[in-house]
Parts: C-alpha cells; sequence; structure tokens
C-alpha cells in the first residue's frame, strides 16, 4: 500500500484512517515536533547535505562534538558516523577480513554484516571446529544484538568457551536496540581476549538517517584511513547537530515509551501465538489470519519478505506515540 505521509501512531490508506502499529520509530521521534524544530535550526546552520570527503582540509566541527557524545552514550572509547548502518558494517568487515586469520558469524546476522568468507559460528549445536584449528589466533565474530524475530539479546556466552590463546573482534549490530535496550556487553563479556565493536543504524530509534561505528581509539583511526571511507561523504551534519541537541528528548520519549511497554505487559495476558518480551516494542507471529483481523479492525502492521526467511515476517510494533486507548484496541483484536 502506498502512503503519502510519513505515518506515526495513526495512518492514512486511501482516504481510510488505521492505527498504525509498525515500522521502526520505537521513540516516536521522527514526527516529534520539538524534535523536528530542532532539525530545521540545524539545517540552516549546516545546510541540507555536506558532500565532501571527511579527510578533506575543511573539517566541520558538528563530526568531532557529536562522536565524543555518542562515545560517551555507547560506553565506548570512541565513535566514528558514517552515512547509513550498512555502511557501517560493511566498513568493519572490510577491515576485519584484512586484519583477522577466520570470520565467523551468530545465525540470523543482519545483511550490512553479512560476507561469503564468513563461516557459522556453530554447527550442529557445537563450536565450529575451525574454531580449535591451531594455525587461527585472531578472530572476527559478526552478530545482531536482537536479531530479527527475536525479542531479546541474543546470548553469547558461548565465546566464552573459545580458547583463550585466540583473540576474539566481537562485532554487535545494535540497530534493532540502540536508543531503546541498555546492553551491557563489556561487563557479561568481561574477558582480555575479547575486543567488541558496536555498529548501528541511527534511522530507527533515534530517527535520523545515518550509522556508526564504535570501539577503541585504534580501530577508529584504522577505518577513518581506509579508501571505503576516505572516498565516502560523511553523515549529514544536520543531523548531527540534531542528535547532540535533542538529548532531552530522547529520554522523555523512551520514558513514553516504557509506559505503553508497561501497560501492554499488564494487559497483553492471551500471548500463545506471538514472540513477546514485556521490555521490547516489537512482536512477532506466524499466524496471517492475525494480520487480516487486525487489517478488518482498523490496524495496519508491518509484513514482509525478509531476507533468507522462508515465509513474510509479520511484527507489531509499539511506540512512544501511542495511546492507552490504542493499546486497549489492538489487544482487543490480539484475544
Amino acid at each position: 500500500m502506498n502512503v503519502n505521509e510519513f505515518p506515526d501512531r495513526k495512518i492514512l490508506v486511501d482516504g481510510i484512517e488505521y492505527l498504525y502499529f509498525g515500522g521502526t520509530n520505537f521513540l516516536g521521534i521522527t514526527t516529534n515536533a520539538n524534535f523536528q524544530n530542532i532539525l530545521f535550526e540545524s539545517i540552516k546552520k549546516w545546510g541540507t547535505a555536506y558532500g565532501s570527503s571527511r579527510n578533506s582540509n575543511v573539517k566541520l566541527s558538528i563530526y568531532e562534538t557529536a562522536e565524543k557524545l555518542l562515545a560517551k552514550n555507547i560506553h565506548s572509547e570512541a565513535a566514528l558516523t558514517v552515512s547509513s548502518g550498512m555502511l557501517a558494517g560493511k566498513l568493519v568487515v572490510e577491515y576485519l577480513l584484512k586484519t583477522t586469520d577466520t570470520m565467523f558469524h551468530f545465525p540470523d546476522t543482519h545483511p550490512a554484516l553479512m560476507n561469503p568468507q564468513s563461516l557459522p559460528i556453530i554447527v550442529n549445536g557445537e563450536l565450529n571446529s575451525k574454531l580449535f584449528d591451531k594455525s587461527i589466533s585472531k578472530i572476527a565474530v559478526l552478530t545482531d544484538a536482537v536479531p530479527s524475530q527475536y525479542v531479546e539479546p541474543i546470548d553469547l556466552n558461548i565465546l566464552h568457551t573459545i580458547p583463550k590463546e585466540i583473540q576474539i573482534n566481537l562485532v554487535i549490530d545494535e540497530s534493532n536496540s540502540f536508543g531503546i535496550l541498555e546492553n551491557d556487553w563489556h561487563n557479561s563479556l568481561k574477558k582480555e581476549n575479547i575486543n567488541i565493536i558496536k555498529v548501528a543504524s541511527l534511522g530507527k530509534a533515534i530517527g535520523i538517517s545515518g550509522g556508526f561505528i564504535a570501539g577503541n581509539q585504534l580501530l577508529i583511526t584504522e577505518i577513518q584511513n581506509q579508501v571505503s571511507f576516505i572516498g565516502a561523504a560523511g553523515m549529514n551534519p544536520a543531523f548531527l547537530e540534531t542528535y547532540a541537541n535533542a538529548q532531552e528528548i530522547y529520554v522523555l520519549q523512551k520514558q513514553k515509551l516504557q509506559r505503553n511497554l508497561n501497560y501492554l505487559d499488564r494487559n497483553f495476558t492471551d500471548r500463545g501465538k506471538f514472540t513477546y518480551h514485556p521490555s521490547y516494542p516489537i512482536i512477532y507471529f506466524d499466524d496471517e489470519m492475525i494480520s487480516k483481523k487486525l487489517l478488518e479492525n482498523k490496524i495496519i502492521t508491518t509484513s514482509f519478505k525478509y531476507t533468507n526467511a522462508s515465509g513474510k515476517l509479520n511484527r507489531i510494533v509499539i511506540t512512544a506515540n501511542h495511546s492507552i486507548e490504542d493499546l486497549e484496541h489492538l489487544i482487543a483484536q490480539l484475544t
């Protein structure tokens, strides 16, 4: 279905109004008037686009300002912004292909991180035997923090069983969780042989077009020197100014989302047909009749063919902007 304006909690299709429980606008940021005003002022200052390389002799100060703030918020030593989450993943993979012996991936890893040379880390429920090859001393491990069709952070404890002599560069794509979940990987995976690298899109909960890479300063410096980074334009500086100036709005919208999730947890009791967790704003389901029933009752959700999935990916998305009345109507159709 085609629509003529960005959908918030409601969507207009062929002149008919529906409640919208789809998309990835988890914090309801993109349609927030105060957020938009900050963006408008940022555009006046930085223009609508900046097509120059980040390595140009003229450097915009907002990149350093925003990247320091991102690093602080992500609890990483350094951060680097790029034009998309997809590019963030590809830049890191490109770098690690040249600096590690072998690359592995967890199941359901996003295409932004996948590479034909990568091997599955788990084979028949056990660690890939390649990990015990004495010739391997440095590896890359790729995973999503919350893969598609999951509603909780992925369990990475199996990494503790990898021989401690192997240096692990763990790349975690936080696109589906950044801004809504606090994933404390640095404590849960605290081992001298694990180096954590985070990548993510900022186009979901954060509501701006772009992506980031976060890790130690050496990693960030080396990626900045890659040809693919030098040859690419940076992230839109107006969006970075907006991110820096909208921190209070993010906090308020996250509180509103938590209110909605708390209400849903108390009242959504018939959960048998759904993949659901109280702390996550996405509910997955397989039964196509649920989509049909929701549509008949003026509710539109997200449904599409996703990468290598055998069927359609069906999901209900709760945002900060949904009202309690919206949630009541949704729950009534899920029972």
